[in-house]
């Protein structure tokens, strides 16, 4: 039997941590050696995600990021925006390989950075030294690097629903109005007012609009897959579902760019990707891809006026899988070498 990969989570706690293990403990090639948090130290997995009970006998340990990385081969991060910078000088030191869920290392630039995030970044030095974990767009990259930034719940969706666009030059100079649909599990296993479950359950509401951190992030991956002068405005819903988001971008094309070409743009860029799928007979839907790392991405052309075509493009993702830990996994499958695919081919569940 071929030794397995060792594999440790730093920031096990929260529901990234949770779906990190639970895609790592039926890993075939991948072991799950520990699992790092400040919260619950001691108790097992299982008093704070009780889907565990009886699968794993591993515990939540207080652990330094040298403690948590020792004998392993990956290191995978589900901590929050700004701690989690402050802990990768150490695992680069401990020689371990990185995938990252926060957004500290996916923008380039440190300026973006604070002005996002609202604090300066502490190793700005390191930005840039991750590759920025779309396997979609940056497979070959991710293949050969020791440090993933895996994308944003909210960039993925966006990303994915334009980047064929992106590729066949009609983002150039582009202004695109986005909005986003997500549930309540993307802000995280803490409740706090306005994303409790009274207070989002038959309810709809913005938040950040127009300053969504995921902005410059997407907006630097379009960039990087060919779009030039690109303009993005984003206003993000809060939504009460508990998985998924639904994502539409609308935009004025030229009037030659109808459904048939639309269709061919996108069958090209994903027809081969085991993660991404163009419904044929619908236009993508939540509960399509809810519980699995599948994205579903569709398109409509609409009429021509002023010698333009008014085009939307949607995309349906589970915002803690395809989302989240899913596509780090996905990202950690290619760094490791082994099937991009392994722990991650289940389709989720219907109803």
């Amino acid at each position: 039997m071929a030794k397995k990969f060792k594999a440790t989570i730093i920031g096990g706690s929260g529901y990234g941590g949770a779906e990190l293990a639970r895609r790592l403990l039926m890993h075939p090639d991948v072991e799950l050696v520990r699992v790092a948090s400040i919260d619950h130290v001691g108790e097992p997995l299982s008093a704070v995600h009780p889907h565990f009970e009886g699968a794993t006998e591993l515990k939540f340990e207080n652990l330094t990021p040298t403690e948590a990385a020792k004998g392993c081969d990956v290191a995978l991060l589900a901590l929050p925006h700004k701690v989690t910078a402050s802990k990768v000088p150490e695992l680069i030191a401990a020689g371990v390989k990185i995938v990252d869920m926060s957004g500290d290392f996916r923008l380039r630039d440190a300026a973006l950075y604070e002005k996002f995030y609202g604090a300066k970044h502490p190793h700005p030095e390191l930005l840039g030294s991750f590759v920025y974990g779309l396997p979609e767009l940056n497979r070959a990259e991710i293949k050969k690097a020791k440090y993933v930034a895996s994308p944003g719940c909210f960039a993925t969706s966006m990303e994915l629903a334009l980047l064929p666009l992106a590729r066949a030059g009609l983002l150039d100079g582009a202004v695109v109005h986005v909005t986003g649909i997500t549930g309540s599990s993307g802000s995280g296993i803490a409740p706090g007012t306005g994303t409790h479950h009274p207070s989002r359950a038959g309810n709809l509401k913005t938040y950040k609009p127009l300053e969504h951190q995921h902005v410059p992030e997407v907006v630097q991956t379009l960039q990087d897959a060919g779009a030039k002068g690109l303009e993005l405005r984003f206003v993000p819903i809060s939504a009460p579902l508990t998985r998924g988001i639904f994502t539409t971008c609308f935009l004025e094309l030229p009037a030659e760019v109808d459904n048939a070409k639309l269709a061919a743009m996108f069958d090209e860029t994903y027809a081969r990707e085991p993660f991404a799928r163009r419904p044929k007979q619908r236009l993508p839907e939540v509960v399509a891809v809810a519980g699995s790392n599948f994205i579903e991405v569709g398109f409509t052309a609409g009429a021509v006026h002023g010698g333009k075509r008014t085009v939307t493009t949607f995309a349906a993702i589970d915002n803690l899988i395809k989302g989240g830990a899913g596509q780090a996994i996905q990202n950690m499958n290619l760094v490791l070498g082994c099937d991009e695919r392994a722990s991650l081919e289940d389709t989720g569940n219907w109803p």
